[in-house]
């Protein structure tokens, strides 16, 4: 008998060969989680992990989702009663692998506008001891907000009334503390929405008690999320994927394998976040600054050294390049002999190249489109915060220039070289095509390549020092080995500049 459309009644009739599905008593387990998103990344990446975890005994939990916006279709999760399918596909150690799940995870999602009595009542469930939000960025601001209203207007505002109402109904016990785990995409996240929240527990006078066990018995806890969960598929890979599983489902999402959610805590927030145990990819240590600064330099950094190039060079997507094999080499080596033994943090080297070969992976995983262009926006801050601090830790080092990094950042020269502007937007002229200049230093750059002549073109960029921070023309041999690779790229093209670095 054909499945229509996903739901726990029509869970018999889906092919287990096809798809993990859940088992029948994982739908009465107690609510312990309230989470304040309804996105892809949180059904990628926590929800996977509380999902995994419950099917192997290990938390025994589901999670209460608030629906905080208009956007989106909240009666979907009704539908299908909170089961969605993750697809994950990807490279693990050069291998192809992928799965299918149904999971299990959400008991019931709430709107916010519409259900926050309802959402007030789960402070009450003494199960419920964690909170994991991720709002966008704009989410953890303040704003004078009355926790009083129904709703109040902001995240914090709505996480404050919350655990208000929790702290009245545990009577201030330690034990009705909340371990908050904010995933937004910010430095500091939990720390940054504690002060947030209280704060704004003084403007709302909420009293010197509560203000106790909010310091006291609640934790927040500083994030890094890392898993590229893209939004919904196209209706293609949509209908392949139905046509696969046999089966409808609005809330399909697809992810790569990889995955990382380090949490800096406490053998106190180990113990209650106990699903971390059912997958590696969840870490609980003091300090998680080595994972963000792992993904920072060799992830973000490669990036950032690679995009202009690979643009040049006539490749749209991050696939698409590391298919070649020239270029892979390069990315590949920029990443493990140049950038991971010049991180600045104190680590192993080994650990850093380990976590390279990961990324190496995920940039060839053929399911998923990233394309260069979009990697260049912002191109100047990325360089800046991302790869600066990694070329001046490598003359620490060493005297001698990087060469694979003198030719990203001699590619981002040239990338930068607007031509004519269109509407406000800088527009840059590669092999006869037009592009889009995204980036705030725009116009520096039309105007330094305008005022400076070609063979000095490098000297005028490296020496400004409120692009940098510093005069990186003091570094020995780097404005020499970049103008090199300037003039290579200007006269014989990306391609013969790459290839030049594969046969040295």
């Amino acid at each position: 008998m054909p499945v229509n459309h996903l739901s726990r009644k029509e869970l018999d009739k889906i092919d287990a060969a096809r798809v993990v599905k859940p088992a029948g008593e994982l739908f009465s387990l107690p609510e312990k989680v309230l989470q304040f998103g309804t996105g892809v990344l949180l059904r990628g990446l926590p929800d996977f992990f509380v999902d995994k975890a419950n099917r192997q005994g290990a938390f025994n939990g589901r999670i209460v989702v608030i629906k905080s916006t208009d956007a989106g279709d909240a009666g979907v999760f009704d539908r299908q009663d909170g089961l969605y399918t993750l697809c994950i596909r990807g490279l693990e150690k050069g291998a192809r692998t992928g799965e299918n799940i149904i999971c299990s995870a959400i008991s019931r999602v709430l709107s916010a506008k519409d259900q926050w009595q309802d959402i007030l009542e789960c402070a009450r469930n003494p199960d419920m001891q964690i909170v994991i939000s991720n709002t966008t960025e704009v989410g953890i601001q303040l704003m004078e907000d009355d926790i009083r209203k129904s709703p109040p207007v902001s995240f914090p505002g709505k996480l404050l009334a919350f655990l208000y109402a929790r702290f009245n109904a545990c009577q201030g016990s330690p034990s009705g503390g909340m371990v908050i785990i904010p995933t937004e995409l910010i430095v500091a996240n939990g720390r940054k929405l504690a002060a947030i929240v209280k704060e704004l527990a003084v403007l709302n006078d909420l009293g010197p008690a509560f203000g106790q066990w909010l310091e006291e018995h609640c934790r927040f806890c500083d994030s890094l999320v890392d898993r590229i969960v893209p939004g919904r598929p196209d209706k293609a890979t949509i209908q392949q994927l139905q046509d696969d599983l046999g089966y409808k489902d609005e809330l399909l999402c697809v992810s790569e394998v990889y995955r990382l959610w380090a949490i800096e805590g406490d053998d106190r927030v180990r113990s209650v976040l106990s699903f971390a145990q059912a997958d590696p990819g969840v870490i609980i240590r003091p300090d998680i600054g080595i994972y963000r600064e792992l993904k920072l330099r060799l992830l973000n950094g490669t990036h950032t050294l690679s995009c202009g190039l690979a643009f040049l060079a006539g490749f749209v997507t991050v696939k698409e390049a590391m298919d070649d094999a020239n270029f892979s080499a390069f990315v590949s080596d920029l990443m493990l002999k140049e950038i991971a033994p010049s991180i600045p943090y104190d680590l192993p080297v080994q650990e850093a190249k380990d976590f390279g070969l990961q990324v190496l992976d995920r940039f060839r995983n053929p399911h998923i489109r990233h394309q260069w262009i979009s990697i260049t926006m912002q191109y100047s801050s990325k360089m800046k915060m991302r790869d600066i601090p990694v070329l001046l830790r490598h003359y620490q080092l060493n005297d001698q220039p990087p060469e694979r990094f003198a030719l990203g950042f001699a590619a981002y020269l040239l990338f930068m070289r607007g031509v004519k502007v269109e509407e406000g937007i800088y527009k840059g002229e590669w092999a006869g095509r037009s592009y889009p200049i995204h980036d705030d230093q725009a116009a520096h750059f039309f105007q330094l390549w305008k005022d400076c002549p070609v063979d000095r073109i490098v000297e005028c960029a490296l020496k400004d020092q409120s692009l940098w921070g510093a005069d990186l023309t003091s570094l020995n041999g780097f404005a020499g080995m970049v103008q090199n690779k300037l003039d290579t790229l200007m006269t014989k093209g990306a391609a013969a500049a790459i290839a030049g670095l594969a046969d040295s």
